[in-house]
Parts: C-alpha cells; structure tokens; sequence
C-alpha cells in the first residue's frame, strides 16, 4: 500500500508543478503583450491591466484590484510595475511576478538600447503615430474609470471622495499629494464606515512565505544603505552606477515622470552623458510602451552600452521588485480586517478619483487640442467599450488615426 500511495503522489507532484509552470509562461506572455500595446504612462497602465487581468481574465476582482492599486501608491517605484508584479505574484508565486516585470518591461528596454545605439540624440516627438497613441492613453483610462467608478463609488459619499480627489489631485500637482491624499480617504472612509457591515473581502493566494517577505525588506534596506558606502570604498564606476539608479528607484513617489530629475542630478554631473542626451532619451521613453522607468536602459546605453542597459535597468526595478515581495503576503491579511476594510472603502473611490485627475492632466491635456484629435478619441471608445475591440487593435486604430489625420 505504501508504495501504491507513493507511486500515486508522484503523479500529483508532476501535475502540480508542470501547472505551475504553465502558469509562469501564462503570466509571461500575457505580461508581454502588454509590455507591447501599453501606452501612455502609468495611469494608462493601470487602465490596461484593469481591462486584461480584471474584465478579459478575471484573475481578480474589482476591490482586490484596487487594494492592490492603493498599496503600491503607498510604496516608492513605479506604481503600474508594482501593480503588475504584485498579479504576477499572485498568480504564480516568485517566479510568476518576475514574468511578469520581465514580460512588461522588455519591449520598450529593446526598443530604447536600438534608439541609443543606432539613433542616439533623434526625436521622435513630433511623429503623427505618437499623437494618436497619447489619444488611445485617453481612451483606455476613461474605461477603466468608467469600470472602477460603478464598483468602487456606488454611493454619493464616495462618488464626493472621487470628486474631491481629483480636485486635489490637479489643483496640488505634487509628488507626495497622492499620498496625502490616499491617507485622508482613509480616514474619511473609517470615520464614515466603520459601522456598516462591509462584504467579504475575496482573498487573492499570495503563495510566498513570511520568511521570505522579511527577508525581502531587510535586503531593500541594507541594500540602500551599503550601496552609497561601497560607492565611496571602490571608487568604482559600475558601483556608483548601481548605487544612482537603485537609490532613484528606492526614494521615490508619484511614478516615472518624478525620477527624471533625480537621475538627471545623479548622471549628468558625473559626465556619462550629455543634457541633449538626456532629454533625447526622454522624448523616446515618451514614445515607447511599457514602464518610463525603462528609461534607465537607454541611459546605461549610452554611458556604458548594452551591459550598461542591462545594469541600470535592473538596479532601478529591484527595489520595486523588493518591496512588492516584501510587503504583499502581509496585505492579503491586513486588508480583510474590518477596519482596514472600512479605511479601503475610503481609499478606492480616492484612488478612482486620482485616476480621474490624471485622465485630465496630463493625459487629456497633452492629447486632445483640437476637434479631430476629440472625434477620433470619441471613436475609439465606441469600439472598445461599446464593440468590446480588444486594446491593441485600439493601439493601432488610434497610431494609424493620429498617422493619416493628426
């Protein structure tokens, strides 16, 4: 009998981990195609992983969604990266949330080593295509508000909140207003729905362990404090360069657009690139899908080629990577509690309306001037959410629209 059962858990063994498996190509490829069709920065993101994970796949749900959202606009890095490796995580363990930053993040790093190799100070800005992708960025982000609002503010005491949010949001364009703001939803929301019997919070498998989740937060900070006095020991080059592009990464708030200047103070001043570089490199990141923190890669490319790319581009996402492994295993708990419950009825309708400031500003700012760039982003709504079109023919209907017409 022994050796029955044995034979028979063996089977069970092979399955679980050949699952596993699939589920790590699945996040990957699926990671991948939007690392290729995501336009638009990070608010944009987060409108097309609403619509791919949330709607298509239905890996999670609407709340565990915006749970999510709300915790990585907590943490330092880039908010739509966290959001993706946070899934990954999720839905395939350790390996699950490395396919999916890798997945995510690969097409626009290839893309920005060709444009530093083969281009180096180029411009892409005044391109027609690129101005019919900032009119997709309109569209994705308005369905995922659209979809957000109903779940997350049915009521008029939330739907206030997303007002007031935004209002915030637009009128104090700060890197740190986004917090504030998340922080007094919060208390607004356990001050005004601390009595009332909430739902049952769907728990998502975090299938990673404490230890490791500590072990994870003790690294990001050793990490960030050796980093600068090994810089200063070696006097290495490689070293400071890990040292800049970690550091950016760790310290700061409100997403890709905020790192520029950092690592503009970090790089320019040590000489591993010039100013009309730099800001070639950011028009091109603006061009690109993908996360701006890829930005990195083109920077490492032009000081130091393509081991360079790769040098930066993965000093600047380990501490997102970090912190995302370290503090998720301990969220699924503390969100179910119910005065965390409460706070997070507050906190997503404040996080729907900050999505609602940034549809605005500086997506709808910088896109829309004019009355065909307003016709084709009314047409390219229509399709997605009304002829359910999947996003990357949205992608390539709006790049050809702002191609013929813009």
């Amino acid at each position: 009998m022994t050796s029955n059962d044995s034979t028979y858990a063996a089977p069970q063994d092979s399955d679980q981990k050949r699952s596993q498996k699939k589920s790590v190509w699945e996040v990957l490829w699926v990671s991948f195609k939007l690392g290729l069709t995501s336009f638009g920065g990070p608010t944009a993101h987060l409108g097309y992983f609403h619509h791919e994970y949330v709607q298509r796949r239905k890996w999670l749900d609407e709340k565990a969604y915006a749970d999510l959202v709300a915790l990585c606009q907590f943490l330092p890095g880039p908010a739509s990266s966290q959001v993706g490796i946070g899934i990954g995580l999720t839905r395939a363990g350790l390996l699950g949330g490395l396919a999916a930053w890798l997945g995510f993040t690969l097409p626009s790093v290839v893309i920005l080593i060709a444009f530093a190799m083969l281009v180096g100070g180029g411009s892409v800005e005044s391109y027609g295509w690129l101005k019919g992708l900032k009119i997709v960025a309109v569209v994705i982000v308005a369905q995922a508000i659209l979809g957000m609002g109903k779940t997350l503010a049915p009521d008029r005491i939330r739907m206030s909140i997303v007002g007031i949010a935004a209002a915030i949001a637009l009128v104090w364009a700060s890197p740190i207003s986004q917090i504030v703001i998340i922080m007094a939803a919060a208390v607004v929301g356990w001050f005004l729905y601390r009595q009332q019997q909430v739902k049952e919070t769907t728990a998502f498998a975090v299938p990673i362990g404490r230890t490791i989740a500590v072990n994870s937060l003790i690294l990001f900070g050793v990490l960030l404090v050796l980093l600068p006095l090994m810089r200063m020991w070696t006097g290495s080059d490689w070293v400071a360069m890990i040292d800049s592009f970690y550091r950016s990464g760790s310290l700061v708030f409100g997403g890709g657009h905020v790192v520029l200047p950092l690592l503009e103070r970090e790089l320019i001043p040590m000489g591993w690139l010039s100013e009309n570089e730099f800001l070639a490199g950011y028009g091109a990141a603006q061009a690109v899908p993908g996360p701006l923190f890829t930005f990195a890669a083109y920077l490492g490319a032009i000081s130091n080629g393509i081991f360079g790319a790769v040098v930066a581009t993965l000093s600047i996402f380990l501490p997102a990577f970090l912190l995302v492994v370290g503090v998720l295993p301990f969220w699924n708990h503390i969100r179910r509690l119910p005065y965390v419950q409460a706070m997070l009825m507050g906190v997503n309708a404040a996080v729907v309306g900050i999505l609602l400031g940034a549809l605005y500003d500086p997506i709808w700012v910088q896109a829309i001037n004019g009355t065909m760039e307003f016709v084709l982003a009314v047409f390219l709504f229509i399709l997605l959410v009304c002829w359910k079109l999947p996003p990357w023919m949205i992608v390539a209907g709006g790049a050809l629209g702002g191609w013929v017409l813009l």
